[in-house]
């Protein structure tokens, strides 16, 4: 034992798994565990909380940190690829397959473009709120954050954006649609929340606050949305392949992003006992949520400071973009006789 804690990265990893075991454990307090709140968000915040820690002793901790925050980070992604099959998503059809590539490509076209050209935004950080609001989140943030290199302090701004509009969106949603002023079904409306809402849990919860039935499609359209993570990382990269001033970065191919396809196949075409699909489910979480507590305690709160605003400005558009948007994108399916 004294032998591992003498190891560059025993006592920085340590102080992850320890973080992130606690905000597990936390996630599970009813009264959290009913507001769906994910454990990745509790992470984050707890990170953060004890980056003067990680700061003071940045010798000591940061080769583990590092570590969990890129390593097991890219790990936890391919075993993600368990919460998706195939089978799944062919249950929304075609038009709903298209709906969600619809979704994602104008909203992470459309925040890269505000973000950088209109709110003069990083262009690291565009991406990582645009990418979030468009795709699944705090795990695409992670995985693009991953892929285009930036620093720990954008990608704690990012996920930020997307916990504050995500938990606006989970319980305002199931209120507005009780209220009538939503003309959906309970599928229909599934879609919407699949289409527009940022985190899984967020997806879950609003479902769930409707009907079963309602979770169960908004769940597939948002795994779909998920899926969609993969070409992302490959072209986002492009993207970013110039910095800020223009110099030549060198280009990063996201070779986790074809391990994640891998599983997402295995998996709908493999038919492995459903407590192993659980057991991965679980270390895949467990494995992100320590890159979340790990990119907490590396947040920089002076940058954080001065680029945040921006940033919450940007999401907040994409929001609004993501909430009228998508209720138009589904009322106009249903105008052709699609989700009825």
């Amino acid at each position: 034992m004294q032998h591992f804690l003498k190891n560059d990265y025993a006592i920085g990893i340590l102080f992850v798994v320890i973080i992130s075991a606690v905000s597990v454990g936390i996630s599970f307090i009813p009264v959290v565990h009913v507001l769906h709140i994910s454990p990745l968000i509790i992470g984050v915040i707890l990170g953060g909380f004890l980056s003067f820690i990680y700061h003071k002793n940045h010798t000591i901790y940061d080769s583990g940190v590092t570590f969990s925050a890129k390593k097991i980070l890219r790990f936890g992604i391919i075993l993600y690829g368990f919460n998706v099959s195939l089978s799944e998503i062919s249950q929304v059809g075609i038009v709903g397959v298209l709906a969600c590539i619809f979704v994602v490509a104008v909203i992470l076209a459309l925040g890269i473009f505000i973000g950088i050209k209109v709110l003069k935004l990083d262009k690291d950080i565009a991406i990582l709120v645009s990418g979030g609001s468009a795709i699944c989140g705090a795990a695409a943030i992670l995985a693009l954050e991953s892929s285009i290199r930036s620093e720990p302090y954008k990608g704690v701004i990012a996920v930020g954006t997307v916990v504050i509009f995500g938990l606006i969106g989970m319980f305002s949603f199931p209120i507005v649609y009780a209220s009538g002023l939503i003309p959906l079904n309970h599928t229909q409306e599934g879609l919407y929340i699949g289409l527009t809402l940022h985190e899984v849990a967020n997806v879950v919860g609003a479902g769930n606050a409707i009907s079963i039935e309602c979770a169960s499609f908004a769940l597939i359209s948002k795994m779909i949305r998920v899926i969609l993570l993969i070409p992302v990382l490959l072209i986002i990269p492009f993207l970013v392949s110039h910095s800020n001033d223009g110099a030549k970065r060198k280009l990063h191919v996201p070779w986790f992003a074809f391990w994640f396809l891998g599983v997402v196949v295995f998996h709908s075409f493999v038919n492995i006992p459903e407590v192993f699909v659980d057991i991965f489910k679980l270390t895949s979480a467990f494995c992100l949520t320590m890159a979340m507590s790990a990119l907490g305690l590396q947040i920089n709160f002076k940058k954080f400071k001065s680029s945040g605003g921006g940033a919450f400005v940007l999401a907040f558009i994409l929001f609004i973009f993501l909430c009228v948007g998508g209720f138009l994108l589904v009322k106009g399916l249903m105008s052709f006789g699609y989700f009825i």
